[in-house]
């Protein structure tokens, strides 16, 4: 059975790869599982540069599949921001409840229908002969006026999915791994992964 490397800390992130990419003939395994502990600093210019620095690097350490993601919160009335930053928005000391309460702060102001925002997600799957698939997920938004629901990570509790009429941290976790950014990716990801397999 081939083994897949998801290149991630976030353990959020990991659950929701690897309930997406179950069913497929393959283990998924976690950096911690193949004891990585090399800090990869993401400072691409975009998510793709990220992603690729995060997988050609775990890929050289370990010789197996990897699957990196980089994704972002993109929202129009903030030019775009955070994006790229997004995990590192408002500085790096912040959690995601106060970088959720900032992007409110930064909104207050704006009206509803000018809250439109987006989840951006770049996986790039890098294997051990160099091969190397990138793959991109959107799913469209608005931002709330407040926090709603206890579910998923992130900025989940201000990001609202008109498909359910509900923010995404209200959403049980088979209905986000139906409509999110990284579920569209990895839609694509499974694919490639499938071939290979």
């Amino acid at each position: 059975m081939l083994e897949i490397v998801v290149a991630t800390h976030n353990e959020g992130k990991l659950r929701e790869v690897s309930a997406i990419l179950k069913g497929l003939d393959a283990r998924v395994l976690s950096l911690k599982d193949i004891a990585f502990e090399e800090e990869i600093i993401e400072d691409g210019a975009d998510y793709l540069e990220n992603a690729q620095k995060k997988s050609s690097a775990v890929a050289r350490a370990c010789g197996k599949i990897v699957l990196a993601d980089d994704s972002g919160l993109e929202i129009d009335a903030l030019e775009g921001k955070p994006g790229v930053h997004s995990a590192r928005f408002g500085g790096g000391e912040l959690d995601s409840q106060a970088k959720n309460h900032l992007v409110l702060d930064l909104l207050k102001n704006v009206p509803s229908e000018k809250r439109t925002a987006r989840f951006r997600c770049i996986i790039s799957i890098q294997l051990p002969n160099g091969e190397e698939f990138n793959c991109e997920g959107v799913c469209e938004g608005f931002i709330t006026d407040c926090l709603r629901g206890v579910g998923g990570f992130g900025y989940d509790p201000i990001f609202f999915a008109p498909e359910y009429g509900k923010a995404m941290a209200e959403l049980k976790p088979e209905e986000k791994n139906r409509i999110s950014h990284r579920a569209k990716a990895l839609d694509q990801a499974r694919n490639f992964l499938e071939e290979i397999l």
